[in-house]
């Protein structure tokens, strides 16, 4: 009995769709939908960059805490007056001490980042969504520059006031993706949603390759700078989103289908006046020209009433019209914590994002320190390689959003992608010695391990969050994207520490094991789910040729 439940849950499993060609899935957007696609992609892109900062600066704070800098020796980027007395009392003995404490600011951050998660996922399905992410945005820049300038201005070094700060930067921070996912789910529909998603996932791989670019041009001036420009950055586009961002586009008067495609059928004599989505031709060229809450003024006007009067829902079967407003702009309830984990598939992907995301951040957080500690390379040189992996994942991510969209279906393309991912660990251990196979292997693990992490955190998060057992009467999208998300967080966090053990205890080979044994067990999770979405291929591959 447990199996026939269990079977039925998987087979209620969201699936990509699929019959439309990406010209087509882009005709009928209008100037908001470009809008928001590059004003989320811009904010999380320039989280990422203030991340990506503290990663790249380890070795530089290792070599500033345990007093190696010496009177002249600029190209350790030491910075601390007066150094004798800096170097006579450090703030760590040595530098394994030192690398058990940024192991351990890694997993405080990640861990409270989980935490958040997991809480502003419901948040973001019941207040505002851009009020929750320009808050996130600003007040974690604020904390990013308490944290890497001042203290460093004012030599103020306190293990404690660190660990506080960047416990505090998590949770800001962790307001941000549960906030972007969902608005971009309001606006893109499911037709498409893979190569979109794809496309847009890329962001955090963009902010990775921005942070680290920035750190390799400013570290000259000292680590304090390297936080404070990608802070202030990240601070006015979160002061842009205020003014035209628009989260929603019941916001601006405007009522799409889930998949953007035409809602209204033209009826009586004012036919003439509507274009082919069955939206007044007046209505949808001043939407594309307005934003923000300026666009929201208009949808009140008389000539918006007009236009909203012609709207007429087109009766339809497909499964993503469940996601619409109502005609009469009726506001959708947000679904329980408990109950988004009941979801089918939640669970799966939510445990195979946890060791997923861990090697993904183990690379994020500890790539640089590795070339520039393990292989022994100058930290300029480090910096701009690290980039590489995350032009792998951008890559992977549209590369295995396009496939997805083609086949209807994502659970194999992700298993795939993890499979081939481990023994591309392997090989970049064993033979990424010299720069050019480092740069190469790095982009191809990237591909691999980047890429199936950017598809899970945000497509598949999505069509969890807009499945057909919902029925158009929850709003969910945040909420699973926050609960994936912050399970994938807690395993970081766990991961991150061990990373830091791991090689302080043994060696970096040892490392690059455990993170193989984590892409495995990531794609055992979902073996299963894989397994029944490629037996239905199969069936259907079949069915095609015998027809």
């Amino acid at each position: 009995m447990a199996d026939v439940e269990e079977e039925r849950l998987l087979a209620a499993a969201p699936k990509a769709k699929t019959g439309k060609s990406f010209r087509a899935l882009t005709r009928n957007w209008t100037w908001c939908h470009f809008s928001v696609f590059t004003l989320t992609f811009l904010s999380y892109a320039l989280l990422h960059a203030c991340r990506k900062t503290f990663s790249n600066v380890k070795s530089t704070l290792e070599d500033e805490w345990t007093g190696l800098c010496s009177p002249g020796n600029t190209s350790l980027y030491c910075f601390v007056e007066p150094k004798q007395t800096w170097m006579s009392d450090p703030l760590f003995k040595d530098g394994d001490e030192a690398e058990l404490f940024l192991g351990e600011l890694d997993t405080i951050f990640l861990f409270m980042y989980a935490v958040g998660l997991f809480v502003s996922g419901s948040i973001g399905d019941r207040l505002p969504l851009r009020a929750v992410l320009c808050f996130g945005m600003c007040s974690s820049s604020l904390t990013i520059i308490v944290f890497g300038s001042l203290t460093g201005w004012l030599k103020f070094y306190r293990p404690p006031f660190y660990g506080f700060i960047w416990a505090i930067n998590g949770l800001l921070q962790s307001t941000a993706w549960p906030s972007v996912v969902a608005i971009m789910g309001n606006w893109f529909g499911k037709h498409g949603r893979g190569i979109v998603f794809g496309v847009w996932s890329a962001c955090a791989s963009v902010g990775n390759i921005i942070g680290a670019l920035l750190v390799s041009a400013v570290i000259d001036y000292g680590y304090e700078v390297t936080f404070l420009v990608p802070s202030v950055s990240l601070f006015a586009c979160g002061v842009i989103n205020v003014f035209c961002l628009v989260s929603h586009p019941s916001d601006i008067g405007m009522t799409l289908s889930e998949d953007t495609e035409s809602e209204s059928t033209p009826v009586n004599e004012t036919e003439n006046l509507l274009n082919k989505d069955g939206i007044h031709t007046q209505c949808k060229s001043d939407h594309s020209r307005a934003s923000g809450y300026y666009l929201q003024r208009l949808a009140s006007s008389e000539e918006d009433r007009r236009c909203k009067g012609h709207r007429k829902r087109e009766p339809s079967n497909d499964d993503d019209k469940n996601d619409s407003l109502s005609s009469q702009g009726k506001k959708k309830d947000a679904i329980g914590f408990l109950a988004a984990w009941k979801l089918p598939g939640v669970l799966v992907y939510s445990l195979s994002y946890a060791c997923l995301k861990l090697v993904n951040y183990a690379f994020f957080f500890w790539l640089p320190y590795y070339l520039s500690k393990g292989l022994k390379w100058d930290q300029h040189k480090a910096d701009n390689l690290s980039t590489l992996y995350d032009v792998g994942g951008i890559i992977g991510g549209i590369v295995g959003g396009l496939i997805s969209d083609w086949m209807g279906v994502r659970s194999p393309v992700v298993v795939f992608m993890l499979v081939f991912g481990a023994p591309s660990l392997f090989i970049y251990r064993e033979y990424g010695v010299t720069y050019s196979w480092n740069a190469f292997l790095m982009t191809v693990a990237g591909f691999f391990i980047n890429g199936s992490a950017n598809l899970e955190s945000s497509a598949i998060a999505a069509d969890l969050g807009k499945q057909e057992i919902l029925r158009g009467n929850k709003e969910a999208i945040a909420t699973v994207t926050g609960i994936i998300d912050g399970t994938g967080s807690v395993g970081a966090a766990v991961g991150q520490y061990l990373v830091s053990l791991i090689d302080t205890k043994t060696n970096w080979q040892n490392v690059f094991y455990f993170l193989m044994v984590m892409l495995v067990l990531s794609a055992i999770c979902i073996g299963r789910l894989c397994y029944r979405d490629t037996k239905q291929l199969w069936k259907s591959f079949k069915k095609r040729r015998s027809a």
